[in-house]
């Protein structure tokens, strides 16, 4: 006969871990409610809004990708601009001739290129190789009346040169327009950059914008000397580089070095100058005034007349008056700072990267195409990083970002980094809760991205 229900047996052992088990679940929901209606300390990693990034040209190349290598996929979806034209695969395969490292980028190369061949034509025009005589002619070549005078090679420019032909040189970069009375580029095309899951830039998403306007080229030339036939010159062009070997902005420097010496041999497999073939001084200006200092004295001293430098803007800001005292040439492939096109020069200076109020524009265009809000803009201390700070920061006023969602920080060079000399700026960023963060910098602004992302802030594909 069976038992009854009642009569069983009460299995207790059960019983109580069945109890402790529902209130555990019970105590585990009031925390996450509580939880969920907290504000989490902003030094808490776990709780920091995700958020775009934000690039501009000294971060947005695949080699800055390369110092992720521990953080794969950190920065994918990061977006930002570089002054940059769409390059043909003969002039990629030719730079692969002096440099069989390159792989994918290409930054400045142009821009170095165009540089030596611009002195070198201007000093074809002006019949000599002296600093006065070329600077006089470095607008010049790049400006003509009417456009029968536009040429796009090495060798059409130089052949309609030495026939006492106008030209207006059409290059690797100066495609659209020629120099400013200011002697630097009228308009220029930037390229709107992703990095993909691998922390490199995706090429495939790479997008041209044209920015500037050709009307601002230089109006009043001083037309070309004719003195019958031309004579080699009794002594040869001399180019010095200083660009980056060394410093915070090395991993941009390869590129540009190989536009460099390509023109270089180009130019010089093409007959030389006046007759001669260039010589070339390679120089570091090791992203440091100090470094950049003794190389310019160095170039000095082996008697160039052109110097195509400096990197970037604050070295460029630092040699312009000891350069400038000497009377040489002195033509920057990438120093991008407005603050440049104000020094006094004399008529020395030059450039073919675009002035960073033409950046500014296309930077913030990319930034308000995805709805940004409330932003945070972190930039390294100097000509270049305040500079298009502020720049940025004035447009994203002009396109409607109330004044009061911008929070504008920088962080100061140092010899070293270590992700923790970012704490300071990471913790007032996430204090700050934006949507969007930019970075301005160079190499060492891995290091600012780093901290964000050692506090918890997650980015945004």
């Amino acid at each position: 006969m069976s038992a009854r229900l009642s009569d069983r047996p009460v299995d207790r052992t059960s019983a109580d871990w069945s109890r402790r088990f529902l209130s555990a679940i019970v105590a585990l929901g009031l925390v996450l409610a509580v939880a969920g209606c907290t504000r989490p300390d902003s030094g808490s990693a776990a709780e920091a809004p995700a958020v775009r990034l934000y690039g501009s040209d000294g971060n947005m190349t695949s080699s800055f990708g390369g110092t992720f290598k521990d953080q794969g996929y950190l920065l994918n979806g990061m977006r930002g601009t570089s002054p940059l034209t769409p390059l043909t695969e003969d002039f990629k395969r030719r730079l692969r001739t002096v440099d069989p490292k390159l792989q994918n980028d290409f930054l400045y190369a142009a821009e170095g290129y165009d540089a030596v061949i611009i002195a070198a034509l201007a000093a074809e025009t002006a019949r000599a190789v002296d600093g006065p005589s070329i600077a006089r002619y470095m607008t010049t070549v790049t400006v003509a009346k009417d456009e029968s005078g536009v040429c796009d090679s090495l060798t059409a420019c130089l052949d309609a040169v030495r026939a006492n032909r106008d030209i207006a040189y059409r290059g690797q970069s100066m495609r659209r327009s020629g120099f400013t009375d200011g002697g630097e580029p009228s308009s220029a095309s930037y390229g709107t950059l992703v990095f993909g899951p691998s922390n490199a830039v995706d090429d495939a998403k790479t997008e041209f914008v044209p920015a500037g306007d050709e009307k601002n080229e230089a109006k009043q030339l001083p037309a070309a000397p004719n003195n019958g036939p031309r004579r080699q010159s009794p002594t040869p062009l001399r180019i010095g580089s200083l660009l980056p070997r060394s410093g915070d902005l090395a991993i941009a420097g390869p590129p540009i070095f190989a536009g460099v010496q390509l023109a270089v041999n180009e130019i010089n497999a093409a007959g030389g100058i006046l007759g001669r073939p260039i010589e070339y001084t390679e120089g570091d200006d090791g992203t440091d005034p100090k470094v950049a200092d003794k190389t310019v004295d160095r170039l000095l001293a082996a008697g160039v007349q052109v110097i195509v430098g400096a990197a970037a803007s604050g070295i460029t800001k630092a040699v312009m008056p000891k350069v400038v005292q000497a009377q040489r040439v002195l033509i920057s492939p990438s120093a991008t700072s407005d603050e440049l096109s104000s020094l006094p020069d004399s008529g020395f200076f030059f450039r073919t990267s675009p002035p960073d109020v033409l950046q500014s524009k296309a930077l913030t265009d990319v930034i308000m195409r995805y709805g940004v809000q409330k932003i945070a803009i972190i930039a390294r201390n100097d000509s270049y990083g305040l500079g298009l700070r502020d720049k940025v920061a004035e447009q994203l006023k002009a396109a409607g970002v109330k004044p009061e969602n911008i929070r504008s920080l920088d962080y100061e060079i140092r010899d070293q980094y270590k992700v923790e000399d970012f704490t300071a700026q990471a913790k007032s960023t996430i204090d700050f809760e934006p949507d969007s963060v930019l970075v301005i910098g160079f190499a060492e602004s891995s290091n600012m991205i780093k901290a964000l992302s050692a506090r918890g802030m997650k980015f945004r594909d």
